[in-house]
């Protein structure tokens, strides 16, 4: 499988990548993951660079992100089980407002005609409050979300998953979901998306 899932920080794209790569395990399926396309990245970056990237000019960052995109454009056409979190549609949302005001970003539609046609786009959403209430309880080490933009930052990913040209796409409500709900709904909602390969290691 091919899956690309975004949504506002805390709506659970962490929890679904944690109970996909159990499933996959269990039958034999070595997803590779890649859960970093927010800055800093913290699947892969030393403390130290985290601080580096952080301290980056917006306009390197914004550099940065593209050279990232691009290299998993290759990779999701390379695998035939990747996971991406965020990913071009986050970097839409993510970017102009955090990491480079004033500039928008630029080439996810373009980025999208090289993606594969079985791949899957999944929005995670979730209630304001369930967010904030997250945000609260476990607040990430480098919390990029503020909590007067949660209801924007939740249309801006709705448009743009609308405005996505893949083709497969579903959306989780998560607010009242645990981490093994969150596993068997997408599996359910995933399997008519599916191609031949997939169905039948999903069967297993």
């Amino acid at each position: 499988m091919k899956i690309i899932a975004v949504g506002c920080e805390y709506t659970g794209v962490t929890s679904l990548f944690d109970g996909l790569m159990d499933w996959g395990n269990k039958r034999g399926i070595k997803f590779h993951l890649d859960d970093h396309f927010t800055i800093p990245d913290r699947q892969h970056l030393t403390p130290e660079d985290q601080i580096t990237v952080t301290q980056l000019s917006p306009a390197l960052k914004q550099r940065w992100q593209q050279m990232q995109i691009v290299y998993h454009v290759r990779l999701i056409n390379l695998l035939d089980h990747i996971l991406l979190g965020g990913f071009h549609i986050e970097e839409e949302v993510y970017g102009p407002l955090y990491y480079y005001p004033g500039n928008l970003a630029h080439g996810s539609r373009e980025f999208e005609t090289e993606m594969p046609k079985e791949s899957i786009l999944v929005h995670l959403t979730a209630r304001s409050e369930v967010i904030q209430s997250r945000m609260d309880a476990n607040p990430h080490e480098y919390n990029l979300l503020k909590k007067e933009d949660i209801p924007m930052i939740l249309a801006r990913f709705e448009e743009e998953v609308n405005k996505s040209w893949l083709k497969r796409k579903i959306e989780i409500d998560t607010s009242d979901l645990n981490p093994d709900q969150l596993t068997q709904t997408f599996l359910e909602k995933a399997r008519p998306l599916m191609n031949a390969q997939d169905l039948l290691i999903s069967k297993l």
